[in-house]
């Protein structure tokens, strides 16, 4: 295994599963005999879904399960009644708090066959296999274009790395030249020089003061204060609850923010933090000055490797401006903030971070962890999916929902995915930080509507401008 892959193997945690939850919602109801046969020809062509992890002498290596069996992987769950949106989501959280079988390759899918007159899919993959530009590449393998005809995207053709301009993949920001070469000189540094960098941050200032950028990058990273102290931050219990909203016309967010001069990702972004600070003010929490901050990942591969298993992304710490309440003015704090870590070596020093917590010793991987979920309260991906229809198994696809598992002791996940012109929100977080996510999921699209009713109302800003409290 790869010394990052490695790395969220260790990570794994009762309270925190290195786990990520998908959940697809079908128009029709599939039969499950299909969708085996779909998970046979179309998943378990990539030969690492044959495979679990294994540790020798502190080495961890992927072994091919001798008692491998589709049976254990694909299961049926049956809702009870006329059973709709709150059931499954019960099971949902349930699923996402339950740990994969470490006997045997850590990934399953679960067919409900009676939902809301559909069916629903989730599925459950262990971060080790792959990340999520890698993983929605699978999914295409496994979809097909029409209810009847080839595949979205064949797999074959995602094995050799097939750039289809017209498909989707992960990618947050442009990738750095040479990034992954550079994250793992990082991560030799980071095992060379051990703790001590963490533990006495007056060593990173000094690597600063040699002038490169990098170890600039590790200083302030040594140095980074946690963000406010709100009921979301707190020490995680095994228990999560999933949520999500009604998706919102992605074409709308386009118009929203070519009237802002702001792009999809801001809009969305000031979406979120509307809806988090609506909850707070809902639960009698104080918010002036909130600032809630969040690692969101950052794909570092080339667009010609995006069909390629492991991990090969990095983080960024992305600060949502929860005290302020004008949603406009908001939209363009978080803009200035997605503007200043465009440059940054953030990512790159993340992805080093990883590599170091896979190579290095267990101490070091555990104050490395430390150093990089303590300073925040959220992991947020935001993923461009598909703009077309799916089918799977013969079931259209009607939304698509996929969280990445939350590090150290984060205890809120947040899910922003666009598919089919559409955009959806969701959230799975800590049942003892945050019991009642539906009330942040309820809140989304009514922030959007804030926004979209603004547009008249607002002059787009230039991208320099700074709002108040960042002057």
């Amino acid at each position: 295994m790869s010394a990052v892959d490695t790395a969220w193997l260790r990570m794994d945690r009762p309270d925190n599963l290195m786990m990520i939850s998908g959940v697809m919602l079908l128009h029709d109801r599939i039969r499950f005999e299909r969708l085996t046969a779909t998970i046979e020809n179309r998943f378990l062509c990539f030969s690492r879904f044959h495979q679990r992890p294994e540790e020798v002498s502190g080495v961890s290596y992927w072994k091919t399960d001798p008692a491998f069996d589709l049976e254990r992987h694909v299961t049926r769950i049956a809702l009870p009644g006329k059973a709709g949106t709150k059931e499954l989501q019960t099971v949902v959280s349930r699923l996402a708090s339950t740990p994969l079988d470490p006997e045997h390759p850590l990934w399953q899918f679960h067919l409900v066959d009676n939902f809301l007159g559909g069916s629903a899919l989730i599925a459950r993959i262990h971060h080790c296999y792959a990340d999520g530009m890698a993983l929605m590449q699978v999914l295409l393998s496994m979809a097909d274009a029409t209810r009847r005809r080839p595949p979205a995207m064949p797999a074959r053709a995602t094995r050799t790395a097939s750039a289809d301009k017209n498909v989707s993949v992960v990618q947050l920001m442009q990738s750095l030249p040479g990034a992954s070469k550079l994250a793992m000189k990082i991560g030799t540094l980071l095992v060379e020089k051990g703790v001590a960098i963490w533990q006495d941050p007056a060593k990173a200032v000094a690597l600063a003061v040699e002038g490169t950028a990098v170890a600039t990058e590790i200083a302030r990273l040594a140095l980074m204060g946690q963000d406010s102290p709100t009921r979301f931050k707190g020490k995680p219990g095994v228990a999560k609850r999933a949520a999500w909203a009604a998706p919102i016309s992605l074409p709308d967010v386009k118009s929203v923010g070519k009237a802002l001069g702001a792009s999809v990702n801001d809009v969305l972004l000031s979406c979120v933090a509307g809806a988090l600070r609506a909850y707070l003010v809902r639960k009698g929490d104080p918010v002036k000055g909130v600032v809630i901050r969040a690692l969101v990942p950052v794909n570092l591969r080339p667009i010609a490797q995006a069909g390629k298993l492991g991990n090969q992304f990095g983080l960024v710490f992305l600060d949502l401006p929860i005290g302020i309440e004008d949603p406009v003015e908001r939209l363009y704090a978080i803009r200035a903030n997605m503007n200043a870590l465009k440059t940054s070596y953030q990512p790159v020093l993340a992805l080093g971070l990883l590599a170091a917590m896979g190579a290095g010793p267990k101490m070091l991987q555990d104050q490395l962890l430390i150093a990089l979920a303590r300073n925040a309260s959220a992991v947020m991906t935001n993923v461009p999916g598909p703009q077309q229809p799916l089918y799977i198994a013969g079931g259209k696809i009607e939304a698509l929902m996929v969280w990445a598992p939350q590090s150290g002791d984060i205890g809120m996940g947040v899910s922003i995915l666009s598919y089919d012109g559409a955009v959806q929100f969701g959230l799975l977080t800590d049942r003892g930080l945050c019991p009642d996510p539906e009330r942040i999921s309820a809140r989304f699209g009514p922030e959007f509507e804030k926004l979209r009713l603004a547009v008249p109302a607002a002059e787009p800003q230039p991208a320099s401008f700074r709002p108040r409290h960042q002057r």
